[in-house]
């Protein structure tokens, strides 16, 4: 049951996975796992698979066993949950028994004092795919370079497309993505030049976030584009992963400053600031190799589940760090509103900054519950509706930002009338609203 069980939760983090199918070398090396899942991919009614398997090696090189309890075959999510209830039910004593898979090969083909093994397999079954290795034999190693292609014909037969049929307009959607960003940066300037009088050096914090962002955008369009139509990434990987490094430290950097008022408030920052910062900044350096790792060696690594965890993980705590200078915040203006005399000024500051603390909560945790629910229960044809709604959850919370804390003159930190600050005073005396 235990072994059933991790079968299950090994081949579901697959499919739950954001990896993108394309040409793949997948390199095994003495691995006696009994499932090793390689990409997934949504096949279109023109699907094609091209399987090259060379410098097989088998730990037990014994001419009788039985190797047909060792090969690949294509599955379905529905039909491993019911590949599973077989296999525990003691219909079938391994995956590639089951009538529910879409055979591949196994080594039962692979002739006498030869190492390789190919197959091209035509998929005229729309519906998301994932590749798997099955090794149904107990204490048998297996070692072997495997080239994995897959991809959907137009009507034509001629043109291929290496993106999966969920994801193959994400090039567009990132180039529209980019240019709306674009047009951000060009607002952001525009408001700089205009309110340069009060101008804070946060502000050219916000303009760099947002350059970034764009740039982020544009690479991975370009990344995007280059896959789908010849299966490479061609250089733009390498470029989307260093801007999204450098994006993701940036983003963290100005919720952590915005949070404890810096150049609004204060010119510096405080030692358990500082510490935050230094905590934060290092996480995100390694949820980013974390992320080239989980993106580049596949799920067939057998260090690629450990790696997805220290992504969640380090996410996670990333994103609960950055809460604290908003807190520390509001409370203290709350006891500065309080004990300063100035209860309006500290009342609009406080309403301000508890604004942003439940924005940031919602875009931190929502966009992510909303993001990997649309994964889970959307169909393969929609994937790209998850990458839509976290991007435009990202959109909005940056112009929320802008908005919020843009250049003027009549900042609501500074300027406050002397009925606002008798009626702010009252609202002090009489309710507890501002508590966390």
């Amino acid at each position: 049951m235990a072994t059933r069980f991790a079968l299950f939760s090994l081949f579901t983090s697959l499919l739950l996975s954001l990896s993108l199918a394309e040409i793949r070398f997948s390199d095994i090396r003495s691995d006696d796992r009994q499932i090793i899942p390689f990409d997934e991919f949504g096949f279109t009614h023109f699907g094609r698979l091209e399987l090259n398997v060379t410098n097989i090696r088998l730990s037990n090189p014994n001419p009788d066993l039985d190797r047909s309890k060792i090969g690949f075959f294509l599955c379905t999510r529905d039909s491993w949950l019911h590949v599973i209830n077989q296999l525990e039910d003691g219909e079938i004593t391994c995956a590639l028994q089951s009538d529910l898979i879409k055979p591949v090969f196994t080594f039962n083909d692979l002739k006498k004092d030869h190492d390789s093994l190919s197959k091209i397999v035509t998929q005229n079954d729309a519906d998301q795919y994932t590749l798997v290795f099955a090794n149904c034999l107990t204490s048998l190693k297996v070692s072997m370079d495997v080239k994995s292609v897959m991809y959907n014909l137009d009507r034509g037969g001629k043109v291929r497309d290496y993106l999966s049929a969920g994801k193959t307009i994400l090039p567009r959607v990132y180039y529209l993505l980019s240019l709306i960003y674009f047009g951000l940066v060009g607002v952001w300037i525009y408001v700089l030049y205009r309110k340069r009088l009060t101008v804070y050096r946060i502000h050219f914090f916000m303009l760099a976030v947002v350059i970034l962002k764009t740039v982020n955008l544009l690479c991975e369009a370009e990344d995007k584009s280059y896959i789908k139509r010849t299966g490479y990434a061609h250089g733009w990987d390498v470029l989307f992963y260093i801007f999204s490094f450098l994006k993701g430290i940036t983003l963290f950097t100005l919720i952590v400053l915005i949070g404890t008022g810096w150049s609004f408030l204060k010119p510096y920052l405080q030692d358990k600031e500082k510490k935050v910062l230094m905590i934060v900044i290092p996480l995100q350096v390694v949820a980013n190799i974390a992320q080239v790792v989980i993106d580049e060696t596949g799920p067939y690594g057998q260090d690629w589940i450990t790696w997805k965890q220290v992504f969640l993980l380090v996410d996670v705590v990333c994103c609960c760090a950055v809460l604290f200078p908003i807190v520390w915040s509001i409370k203290n203006l709350r006891e500065a509103a309080r004990t300063d005399g100035k209860a309006a000024v500290n009342l609009m500051k406080l309403t301000l900054f508890r604004q942003y603390y439940i924005v940031v909560i919602c875009y931190i945790y929502f966009t992510r519950v909303v993001v990997y629910a649309l994964e889970t229960i959307t169909s393969y044809k929609y994937l790209w509706t998850s990458v839509v709604a976290g991007e435009l959850a990202t959109l909005a919370f940056y112009v929320f930002t802008g908005y919020k804390f843009k250049p003027e003159a009549h900042n609501p930190y500074f300027v406050v009338d002397d009925e606002e600050e008798e009626a702010a005073a009252e609202a002090l005396k009489l309710e507890d609203e501002f508590e966390l």
